[in-house]
């Protein structure tokens, strides 16, 4: 069964050499029951680690029924361990939020067996444990404790079972029952390998190997028992250079969700830790964006209202003698210059002059101070203000400078109330002006309320309100986006042509206005915050990944030697890896569902209490989602890697 040629195993403990085994020949047949005995520091248990494929030899040869494995990969020799080897320890190494039958049946399921429960109660059963198998280890005695670890040991069948100091930690009676399992075993034909110091425990065995400073002094056979001899079909015995585990890959995935949500439910305060720090992370995410993006919306709203391709010209300044003079002292627009302008039309859609003042409005017992706007009828459709309710008013109206107003929704409000304002009379300036129109909301900015405005025909506004013989302003529609440069251009020298300007009054005199412009400048500068606003809310995933790494580093510690029992089990470095990454994967996803649900609460909460416009996308959420994952998997790499790398005998032996 075992065949070692010349096996010498060296440690290195800082400059200090420690030579554990030297040279060491020996062979072991099927069906043997051999005890290792020798004092502490001897090298027995290195011996019988070096046997179990828990630790590599610096030299010589080793063959397990007939197959060389001292040359195997750390994957290939964790698969040996969980087909053909059962482990029996001093500390019984239980897992303590484990049930019996979960701790006996942990070999399965790297052996991709997961799920065959009657396997595990059968094997508990055969060692005395049949009642208590839904107790923890807490639950049960040392002696109950162990025979655990011998049914774990035999849950998957080994050909071989390593028994490290079996009883060391039991009283009299439980050595007893444990050197009866031990001998029934032998007795069902059994190899059995036991380490241990006590010459009453090697009485049971039928052959007992001594050793001392790393070599074998004696070895020693005793009478032949009653126990049956065994013959091993080699052909029952895998290749085990070919050994894969590639076929069980999904059920150790599950299992690994399994064992990450224990251990989750194990530690909640922690997991409730680590899982704060990404919710709040996630939530700022989505509620900054939410925010960001509401101010955007609400600016491309605003913007939406001051009209598509549009151009406003405006009286510039001029210079005297150096000095600035106040805008429009020197160049004046007229209705004339408006009317020029739209005489470019290949590149003008639709041209309005206007003019503006304020304007004291009275109804009944009400007045309110508004700005007043005259303008031409195609200001309704370039400006985005026809009527909510009722009408604009027409070209025949403008000829004969009526008296008719359409109210913005502010004044409508403050005069009226929630009556119907159209066909009433109310005064402006003094004088009576019927309503025939409602304007639509625009909201206000952060300049001024604009539904606070009356707009009536240009003609009646420059002869009958204001007294202005000049226009304030021309607005201006392009007919398309790429026309408005050129247009910009052809408005520019005909007002230099009209008014006769030079040097730099032309540049001076007069200003055209690009919407487009200010509009592309605000939604820049929208997104920009949008972008700051969610890059500040992403520090705080960074920080609750940070967390993660922290709670995943300390978790690894403190599992230490569950990590080595998982070796000694079975699993490989991918198995171990995966483990701890699935659980940090996992706090980042409950996390993140969690702050998915905080960042809309909170951004439902900044609408209904602050008045902020806020707009949750689809975008954010799963963008602030993934970005969580990313965060699990990236934090929790590295102490998985970590994990994986543990010695099993460093591990099994941390305290």
């Amino acid at each position: 069964m075992i065949e070692f040629k010349g096996i010498a195993k060296t440690y290195h403990i800082g400059e200090i050499e420690v030579k554990a085994v030297r040279g060491v020949s020996l062979t072991i047949k099927a069906g043997e029951f051999v005890a290792i005995m020798g004092a502490s520091g001897s090298g027995k248990s290195t011996l019988m680690h070096l046997m179990g494929l828990l630790d590599r030899p610096d030299a010589g040869e080793f063959f397990l029924a007939g197959q060389p494995v001292h040359n195997l990969s750390d994957e290939q020799m964790a698969l040996v361990r969980n087909r053909l080897i059962g482990f029996v320890f001093q500390q019984f190494h239980l897992l303590p939020r484990m049930t019996a039958v979960e701790n006996a049946g942990l070999p399965l399921i790297y052996a991709g067996r997961r799920g065959q429960e009657d396997k595990v109660r059968q094997c508990l059963t055969s060692v005395g444990l049949a009642d208590r198998m839904t107790h923890k280890p807490n639950e049960l005695s040392g002696g109950q404790q162990q025979r655990v670890a011998i049914a774990r040991a035999l849950v998957n069948d080994p050909l071989l079972i390593f028994a490290d100091e079996p009883t060391g930690n039991l009283d009299s009676k439980s050595k007893e029952e444990i050197v009866g399992i031990l001998k029934e075993l032998h007795h069902q034909g059994k190899t059995i390998i036991m380490v241990t110091h006590e010459p009453e425990m090697a009485q049971h065995a039928q052959r007992v190997i001594h050793m001392r400073d790393g070599v074998v002094i004696s070895d020693e056979q005793k009478a032949q028992s009653n126990a049956p001899s065994v013959f091993i079909d080699p052909a029952t015995i895998p290749e085990i250079s070919k050994l894969s585990s590639a076929a069980y890959e999904q059920t150790k995935m599950f299992d690994s969700a399994h064992q990450a949500i224990f251990a989750m439910v194990a530690h909640k305060m922690r997991s409730f830790l680590s899982i704060l720090g990404i919710l709040i992370g996630v939530g700022a995410v989505i509620a900054m964006l939410a925010l960001g993006r509401g101010a955007q919306a609400s600016i491309e709203q605003q913007l939406a209202s001051l009209g598509s391709n549009l151009l406003m010209v405006r009286p510039g300044s001029s210079r005297v003698q150096g000095v600035v003079m106040q805008s429009g002292t020197v160049t004046r627009l007229t209705t004339q210059d408006a009317a020029a302008i739209s005489q470019f039309s290949d590149k003008v859609k639709s041209v309005s002059g206007s003019v503006t003042g304020r304007a004291q409005l009275v109804y009944a017992n009400k007045n309110w101070n508004s700005q007043l706007e005259g303008v031409e009828v195609s200001y309704a459709a370039m400006r985005a203000s026809e009527p909510a309710l009722g009408r604009f008013f027409t070209d025949e109206e403008i000829k004969k400078r009526d008296k008719v107003a359409v109210l913005g929704t502010t004044v409508a409000r403050e005069l009226f109330g929630d009556a119907n304002p159209v066909g009433e009379t109310v005064k402006i300036n003094l004088i009576s002006f019927r309503v025939i129109g409602i304007l639509p909301s625009k909201g206000a900015n952060s300049f001024r309320d604009q539904d606070d405005t009356v707009v009536v025909p240009l003609t009646t506004a420059m002869n009958r309100v204001l007294g202005k013989e000049y226009v304030d302003s021309i607005y201006v529609e392009v007919v398309s986006p790429d026309e408005i440069d050129n247009t910009q251009t052809a408005i520019s020298e005909l007002l230099i042509k009209r008014h006769r300007l030079r040097g730099e009054e032309a540049q001076d005199s007069f200003q055209i206005r690009n919407m487009s412009d200010i509009k592309a400048a605000l939604s820049t500068t929208t997104k920009t915050m949008s972008m700051l606003l969610g890059a500040i809310a992403a520090i705080s995933l960074l920080v609750g990944g940070i967390g993660i790494m922290n709670i995943m580093l300390v978790s690894v510690t403190e599992r230490t030697r569950e990590i080595g029992l998982r070796k000694a089990i079975g699993a490989t470095r991918r198995d171990i890896m995966v483990q701890f990454l699935v659980e940090s994967v996992l706090l980042s996803l409950i996390g993140g569902i969690a702050g998915v649900i905080l960042g809309v609460g909170a951004a439902v909460l900044i609408t209904v209490f602050a008045g902020w416009a806020v707009k949750v996308s689809i975008s954010s959420i799963i963008l602030a989602t993934v970005f969580s994952l990313g965060v699990g998997v990236a934090f929790g790499l590295g102490p998985a890697m970590k994990a994986s790398e543990l010695d099993p005998i460093e591990a099994l032996r941390y305290e």
